[in-house]
């Protein structure tokens, strides 16, 4: 059996389809595209290409802007940072709404916010990670300048009611962000059925490329620049177009779109197969999240009595990937900030894993996972009795 990885909420393998169009883009066709020569013309029909699946993915107008960025760092930074400085004269748009279940670079943008003055409020989730619309109408106030409230959680991937918080905020005239990088190719994501001003995303997150992404846009919301310099991308994004990550992100894109059936159909079929053995055949478990409404690749569960970085560390040596929780804040010693936010004890929130599939998941898998565990757990739990 071959190395096995669970850790697709991470970062997933870049589709063979997309590494074999990136190559051409790095040897043969590899000039700049804002270049009037012919090794730059060259490519600007695949790029407009990959252009047009990146909108289709996420179905946007055509009226309406995709930035392409480094990736959702930067485009939640973009966002946020910019709508606080549009209002940094006027203090009667200075409130500002999020979750306390936020991927750090939006948790922590806001963080920084207000070291510079700004009030910002953190909704608390209830004990399935679940935010409600009812919740943000209560927290708006003629102050708010931006709602930011992601639509799938990396951690436990609960899916958040975004269309209709959208809604509100919309009747309230104020702006509405989503960071969907957790949620795109794995569930349906509309911008005009959603009803959100901007939206981020990673392509490494859908078999795409590392080091690339997108923001999203609503026509009418112009955002100030974020880098300066040059006139790409509208003059919004300056720098020199990363032609090979766009290319590659393009045909994710299309992957990822035309495999949404089966992420919810065989990839759920696969995660429900796991979480169903460990439920019914490993004692003192506990299921983080809402059981229906969460991304049909995600499983978040705790072993009571048992490490989770020592499962980690055993799981590692049956040559199975997996997590504690956010990549971007693995290095932390604290428990992780969503469970806690749940509600769930602190010293079981240290117990709790992630396992996460994709589309190139196989069943053998989950099988050769299903039969070392309970040993696994077994030996650890011993350990941790003093036996």
């Amino acid at each position: 059996m071959k190395r096995i990885y669970l850790d697709n909420n991470a970062t997933t393998m870049v589709s063979p389809a997309a590494a074999r169009e990136m190559e051409k883009f790095n040897t043969t066709h590899y000039g700049n595209p804002s270049s009037l020569h012919g090794f730059g013309l060259d490519t600007r029909p695949e790029l407009r290409k990959a252009l047009d699946r990146i909108y289709r993915l996420i179905n946007a107008p055509d009226a309406d802007d995709v930035l392409i960025t480094s990736g959702a760092t930067e485009a939640n930074n973009h966002v946020i940072k910019a709508v606080f400085a549009a209002q940094m004269d006027s203090v009667q748009k200075n409130h500002y709404i999020t979750t306390n279940i936020e991927h750090p670079t939006v948790y922590r943008t806001f963080e920084y916010l207000e070291k510079l003055g700004a009030r910002v409020t953190y909704l608390p989730c209830d004990k399935n990670g679940l935010i409600s619309a009812a919740q943000v109408k209560a927290a708006l106030t003629e102050q708010t300048a931006l709602v930011s409230i992601m639509l799938a959680n990396n951690e436990i991937g609960t899916i958040l009611p975004l269309s209709e918080i959208a809604a509100e905020c919309r009747q309230a005239g104020v702006l509405i962000h989503t960071d969907a990088t957790q949620a795109i190719g794995k569930i349906p994501v509309n911008v005009q059925d959603l009803g959100v001003d901007y939206l981020s995303f990673s392509a490494h997150k859908f078999h795409g490329p590392k080091g690339i992404g997108g923001l999203y846009v609503r026509h009418g919301r112009r955002l100030e620049p974020f880098f300066h310099g040059g006139e790409q991308m509208a003059n919004l994004r300056a720098g020199t177009l990363n032609v090979p990550g766009i290319i590659g992100m393009g045909v994710a894109a299309q992957e990822a779109l035309d495999g949404l059936a089966y992420e919810a159909t065989e990839v759920k079929r696969l995660r429900d197969k796991l979480e169903n053995f460990i439920l019914q055949n490993i004692p003192d478990v506990f299921l983080n999240g809402d059981k229906q409404k969460r991304t049909p690749n995600t499983l978040n569960i705790a072993f009571k009595d048992c490490e989770g970085e020592a499962l980690l560390w055993d799981l590692n040596e049956h040559d199975i990937a997996a997590s504690t929780g956010s990549a971007c804040a693995s290095e932390e010693l604290e428990s992780s900030r969503v469970l806690r936010a749940l509600g769930i004890d602190k010293a079981l929130s240290h117990m709790a894993v992630r396992f996460s599939l994709s589309r190139f998941t196989a069943e053998k898998e989950i099988d050769y996972v299903i039969s070392v565990l309970p040993a696994i757990i077994k030996r650890l739990r011993e350990i941790s009795e003093g036996k």
